[in-house]
């Protein structure tokens, strides 16, 4: 049977109408099919960029990628891009005050840093129903138009991980922030960022240093997201809205040529403390060679007293809370600059004056408060080691410049 035997014969007449009606309903059966695979929900998936070399990369990274499943394009919606060419650059990181910015680029083209550093990459698909995905999709879309895609970033709160912890939540109505916001592991921000900054001492020391109480909080597992790697691992374990696992399947794009990440450890103060008394013992035995002491203590004194203004410079003057109210000024006291010309008098065989002696004492009571804080506070932080190995130093060269007197003609 043909086409043209299936069409019921209609007065001549009428022929035009019928012709146009016909015309018309082939028209809409047409314009169905496209419509129809428009309708097509994205795929949505989370990139996870494993830590790098360079400082900057040692917490990993991650993105979110949309797939379209009618195009077979992948965009990577990537939340870490900054600008170090930007007036004021390096004040405004330092005050805390950076600014990045959301960037949607094709996937490959995303991937080839990654590839070229070697670091490995995982993409999680997520099982989102249709109208999340599709509302994530736009969202993404929307937010990555260049006068919506800055952000003011925050390490902890406000980085490439939260952002696209926050973007899901979002779409997922806030159930993934309902499952994991009352769970902990009992990391907490200083935890996580020294075991991921071992590596490279420097930067580990810093972070240890630089953070105060507000470090020292045990994470939710909602907090402790701002490790991209620990988003991946709480997303493994979420389930979606119709109560079916959130990540449908885990792909490995690239694969990791660098060291893993560290692993977690525990951190004993007994070796600090270790490492205090003998160094102490030392300083103590020198206590007659008031030239060799000084020349050792200058270089101790420097570094407190740099160290401490920077800290309370990170409190006054900058917006990076975590650094906010840190007791390690206790212990890197600013008062060591005045300890220095005492240190210089010594070598130049002058006896310093009596603001010498108690400006000593004075920096190792206020040691001696940082022990008694950790003891008594109700939010402690984290510092015995540092008060293990410098609480020692600054009593043992108060003791060796003061007990026994020193003599009229130093050596």
């Amino acid at each position: 049977m043909t086409w043209k035997s299936m069409v019921p014969s209609v007065p001549s007449s009428g022929s035009s109408l019928w012709a146009a009606l016909c015309g018309l309903l082939l028209l809409c059966l047409l314009l169905a099919l496209p419509a129809g695979a428009q309708q097509l929900p994205p795929r949505i998936g989370v990139a996870t960029m494993q830590p790098g070399e360079v400082f900057f990369e040692r917490f990993g990274h991650d993105a979110i990628v949309v797939a379209d499943p009618a195009s077979g394009r992948a965009t990577s919606y990537n939340f870490g891009y900054f600008d170090p060419g930007e007036p004021d650059f390096v004040g405004r990181f330092a005050r805390g005050e950076m600014m990045y910015w959301l960037v949607a680029l094709p996937l490959e083209e995303d991937l080839a840093q990654y590839r070229d550093s070697g670091r490995g990459v995982d993409i999680q698909w997520l099982d989102l129903p249709a109208a999340q995905a599709q509302a994530l999709a736009d969202a993404l879309a929307e937010r990555a138009r260049p006068e919506n895609a800055r952000y003011r970033y925050d390490y902890f709160t406000a980085n490439c991980a939260t952002m696209v912890r926050d973007a899901i939540d979002h779409a997922m109505g806030g159930a993934l922030k309902t499952q994991l916001a009352g769970r902990s592991r009992g990391n907490t921000y200083r935890s996580e960022s020294v075991r991921l900054a071992s590596p490279a001492t420097w930067m580990w020391i810093g972070f240890d240093l630089g953070l105060g109480p507000y470090a020292d909080r045990p994470l939710s597992r909602w907090q402790e997201a701002f490790v991209p790697m620990r988003l991946a691992e709480s997303l493994e374990q979420a389930v979606n809205s119709e109560g079916r696992p959130l990540v449908q399947a885990r792909q490995q794009v690239l694969p990791q040529r660098l060291p893993p990440e560290p692993a977690e450890s525990p951190r004993p103060w007994w070796p600090w403390l270790l490492a205090g008394v003998v160094l102490a013992a030392g300083l103590c035995s020198l206590r007659r060679r008031p030239r060799l002491l000084a020349a050792l203590a200058i270089p101790f004194w420097l570094l407190c007293a740099v160290g401490g203004l920077v800290l309370a410079w990170l409190w006054g003057f900058t917006a990076h809370q975590a650094a906010w109210a840190n007791r390690n000024l206790l212990l890197l006291d600013p008062l060591c600059l005045a300890l220095l010309f005492g240190a210089v008098a010594l070598l130049r065989r002058r006896r310093p004056g009596r603001w010498f002696a108690a400006t000593l004492w004075t920096v190792t009571a206020l040691a001696g408060v940082a022990l008694l804080l950790h003891w008594l506070s109700a939010q402690p932080q984290f510092n015995l080691q540092w008060i293990a190995l410098l609480l020692p130093l600054h009593a043992a060269l108060a003791w060796s410049f003061t007990r026994p007197r020193l003599p009229a003609a130093a050596r």
